[in-house]
């Protein structure tokens, strides 16, 4: 049985990124996973995922999107 961990974070709040390339940088609570004890922060640790077209006439994309980050690298504003 996998354990939840208790956040001292929740969806919505304001939070400040205390260690990481982005330090310094703020953003709004997204979403929080407390199976694994990350967060998404909206504006926060882009990546970009190169996507191959599935079918012939489908062209491949270039996707961008926010990833997680252990709750335990934000404070709370």
């Amino acid at each position: 049985m996998i354990k939840k961990q208790k956040l001292h974070v929740k969806v919505g709040d304001k939070v400040t990124v205390i260690s990481g390339s982005y330090k310094n940088e703020t953003g709004e609570v997204s979403e929080v996973n407390r199976k694994t004890g990350k967060i998404i922060v909206q504006g926060i640790n882009w990546k970009i995922k190169h996507v191959k077209p599935t079918t012939e006439n489908e062209l491949g994309e270039i996707k961008q999107f926010e990833a997680p980050i252990h709750h335990s690298n934000v404070k709370v504003n």
